[in-house]
């Protein structure tokens, strides 16, 4: 019986694996007979971007061509192009709230990938597909400024008096994520927890900068020693010399990250055939080496415990929450 399972599942996979190949292959011969390329809008780093791009372009033959921009930026070129009905792109791969925005509006068409297979059904959003990567903010800190055993245990920590001047966040106002992410508090502490710790947190008087990657930049050098900022720059800086580790505070607030083809996409099957890369294994393990938390099963980055982690989603905000919260945090945290 054993036996008969393992041909039985061994013949299985043989056959998807040369539908799915066979799909590929289709798919890339009519990209070429559209022009051999793919138009993507992104806020991938540049580094990401560019060695999916090189690995793509090895694989398939097909040229990626991308535009990369703050999720805002590509919201609004992606609308603005849509709404005339001259879209350059074929794909697009951002936020969360910002992608289900852009599909309510049309922008995008359904495109089930076969690579859909490789993530559990929670990471399948039944409008935008599969949540390629969750972006975790939580606390890094620089070890050659504070000893693991001096520093902070908890995000909660980070407000305590000997952290004071050690303190650096996007501003809690002008970048809306930071808005959002101060605004979910309440689904990791509770909301009278919540409350108290954004009231202390604008007693600590941290330092502000316009987002999160001056953030990183400063722990990363020890210009200031602790940040909330993304986790996985642990990593990316880390590469670069330094020496930054995370606080094991394992439920982490983040937004997910979808990638969608256009409604009206110049080269639909081009666009098919990146989205089928992206999402598959090659790709993810790709963006899983640079720090990403990829959310395709048994792929993790090489960050210490980052299977422990637990990723809780923000709230979805829309013009009126960010406008309703930035005034409120203005009060708290610039008055």
């Amino acid at each position: 019986m054993r036996r008969i399972s393992a041909l039985f599942f061994g013949l299985l996979f043989i056959i998807v694996g040369q539908s799915a190949f066979g799909q590929t292959a289709k798919l890339i011969e009519a990209a070429k007979k559209e022009g051999g390329k793919v138009v993507v809008y992104t806020s991938m780093e540049t580094f990401t971007a560019d060695s999916l791009k090189k690995a793509f372009e090895t694989k398939t033959g097909l040229q990626m061509e991308y535009w990369r921009g703050a999720s805002t930026e590509i919201l609004d070129r992606v609308l603005s192009e849509h709404r005339i009905g001259k879209p350059i792109f074929d794909v697009v791969a951002t936020t969360g709230d910002h992608m289900h925005l852009m599909a309510k509006e049309g922008a995008f068409t359904k495109y089930e990938s076969p690579s859909f297979k490789g993530f559990a059904k929670d990471a399948i959003d039944p409008n935008l597909g599969a949540r390629y990567r969750n972006v975790l903010y939580g606390v890094i800190y620089n070890k050659n400024d504070i000893k693991a055993s001096q520093a902070p245990k908890t995000l909660e920590d980070v407000v305590k008096p000997e952290y004071r001047g050690k303190l650096v966040m996007p501003h809690p106002v002008n970048h809306t994520l930071t808005t959002q992410w101060l605004a979910s508090l309440d689904k990791i502490m509770g909301k009278e927890k919540a409350g108290k710790f954004i009231r202390n947190l604008a007693a600590a008087k941290p330092i502000f900068v316009e987002s999160i990657v001056p953030a990183a930049d400063r722990v990363g050098t020890g210009e200031t020693p602790i940040g909330i900022t993304f986790v996985r720059f642990v990593l990316t800086y880390n590469k670069q010399g330094a020496n930054l580790d995370y606080v094991r505070d394992y439920q982490m607030l983040g937004d997910g990250q979808y990638i969608n083809l256009g409604a009206k996409a110049p080269r639909p099957n081009a666009g098919k055939a990146f989205i089928d890369f992206f999402l598959d294994e090659e790709s993810m393990k790709i963006q899983a080496e640079t720090g990403e938390f990829v959310n395709r099963k048994g792929i993790y980055p090489p960050l210490a415990d980052a299977d422990k982690i637990k990723f809780v989603q923000m709230y979805s905000f829309g013009k009126k929450d960010y406008e309703e919260k930035q005034k409120e945090y203005q009060k708290i945290f610039l008055q």
